[in-house]
């Protein structure tokens, strides 16, 4: 489960405590989690002959021969500035985006014409996704046991040979594209969002630093922002993990190194000024938007946004202290038991918000954040897979992405609400969506494989 993927950290016992750091270590150190007992042990062992006396030492940077990364991760201990290094964070090599697509064991397709069907043919659904089977109801869809004898292949774990289904069955739809994790995975959503926008990356996306491959420029950054008297306060996320897991927010950058060695990481500028919503039982608080998106095709490019999105807010009122205060940093509250769970529906609350924030009418907000989401999926499809998502001409799409609003500032000086992306979802969970609005994937279904919109709730965006 996502629960079991997130890290164990522990604290060892007196004499592993005080085992001190050297380049040239006596022992080495390995942790080891004992499941029947759910205990940390670390495992020590020499690495070398020693005389009655000698130090016990092991290394703090294992595994690290890079004398620049070393000295970052050694800064904990090591106390040293590196604002020196250039923080500006260009796009990664075409090769690592070779070696992305070799990691996930993706084979891309080869190239095939649009499928043709009848206008009033009746396309045969293979789903293993429960809300589907439960709520699709239209009646150009019906569904099969069989994989072999389906029209539309509508999964929820991901496809992996997309080569072998283009060679052999190349009319078969499916709900998802080659090289879609450039969306879905937090770093890669990073590197190819900074397609649009300058060293800093877009307006629309938090400035991101992947821990793994950026770490001296992150750090250069964080200082010289230290310097300057910025605010520093950041969120240090897991490349993969969803709903807020081993997520945390902190401004202490020792923290966010050691953070480094748990898993692969993103840290992202938290967002130290969002644009807050009024409760009337707590106060100011927190807010993100939900939009569920659908992608019918890269070439042309076409995107629609459903009509309806969907908030979460945080519990307790906003103010930038007790940073492990879950209710009050974070709005993800479906699954922690026994937590509120605030709900309002966007038509309640775009009069709230108006009256609330009388100079900024929502249509305006909204068009902002669609603006964004169009750029996004522009500079994600711009390049050939798999340095963008793949221009397959039988994949379809749904993704939700979650966004706040922050306090800016636009060029002429004027203060505006900027939208600020968090993260892009695949096969995300429509469980409210299908709650209240019962069509949702006729709708969804009707807009990717019949391209029919008329009397279906989205909105055409690009």
């Amino acid at each position: 489960t996502a629960e079991e993927k997130v890290p164990v950290w522990y604290i060892m016992d007196e004499f592993g405590s005080r085992i001190q750091h050297s380049d040239q270590p006596s022992f080495a150190t390995a942790p080891l989690f004992y499941m029947p007992q759910q205990i940390a042990y670390t495992v020590l062992w020499p690495l070398r002959d020693l005389e009655t006396g000698d130090e016990v030492t092991r290394d703090y940077a294992y595994g690290e021969a890079d004398r620049l990364i070393r000295k970052c991760v050694l800064l904990p201990w090591v106390p040293t500035e590196v604002l020196d290094v250039n923080c500006f964070t260009p796009e990664p090599s075409d090769e690592r985006y070779q070696a992305i697509l070799a990691e996930n064991k993706e084979k891309l397709p080869i190239a095939i014409n649009p499928p043709v069907y009848d206008k009033d043919k009746v396309f045969k659904v293979f789903t293993d996704v429960q809300q589907v089977l439960n709520n699709l109801t239209h009646p150009r869809f019906v569904f099969t046991d069989n994989e072999g004898e389906a029209d539309i292949l509508y999964n929820f774990s991901h496809f992996k040979d997309y080569r072998k289904l283009s060679e052999e069955r190349p009319t078969v739809m499916l709900n998802q594209f080659p090289c879609e994790n450039l969306l879905t995975v937090k770093d890669c959503l990073a590197s190819v969002a900074r397609r649009a926008g300058g060293p800093d990356g877009p307006r629309w996306l938090p400035r991101t630093f992947n821990l793994q491959t950026e770490l001296p420029q992150f750090i250069s950054y964080f200082q010289q922002r230290d310097r300057r008297g910025e605010d520093n306060h950041w969120i240090c996320k897991p490349w993969n993990l969803a709903r807020s897991l081993d997520t945390h927010i902190t401004n202490s950058l020792n923290n966010i190194i050691r953070h480094r060695e748990s898993s692969p990481k993103v840290v992202c500028k938290y967002i130290e000024n969002p644009v807050l919503f009024h409760r009337e039982d707590v106060g100011m608080v927190k807010f993100d938007i939900r939009y569920v998106v659908l992608l019918r095709s890269i070439k042309p490019l076409k995107l629609y946004i459903y009509d309806v999105f969907w908030l979460r807010f945080s519990n307790r009122a906003f103010s930038l202290d007790d940073l492990d205060d879950y209710e009050k940093h974070f709005t993800v509250m479906n699954y922690a038991p026994g937590v509120v769970l605030k709900q309002v529906h966007c038509e309640e609350f775009i009069p709230l918000f108006e009256k609330q924030y009388p100079e900024y009418p929502w249509t305006t907000v909204q068009a902002n954040i669609f603006k964004a989401f169009a750029e996004l999926f522009q500079v994600a499809s711009a390049k050939p897979a798999p340095l963008g998502i793949c221009d397959y001409p039988s994949s379809r799409a749904i993704y939700a992405i979650d966004l706040m609003l922050k306090w800016d500032t636009s060029r002429d000086g004027k203060r505006i609400m900027q939208p600020q992306i968090l993260e892009v979802n695949f096969n995300p969970d429509c469980d409210r969506a299908c709650k209240y609005h019962p069509t949702f994937f006729n709708d969804v279904f009707s807009t990717l494989f019949l391209d029919e919109t008329d009397n279906c709730h989205v909105t055409c965006i690009i």
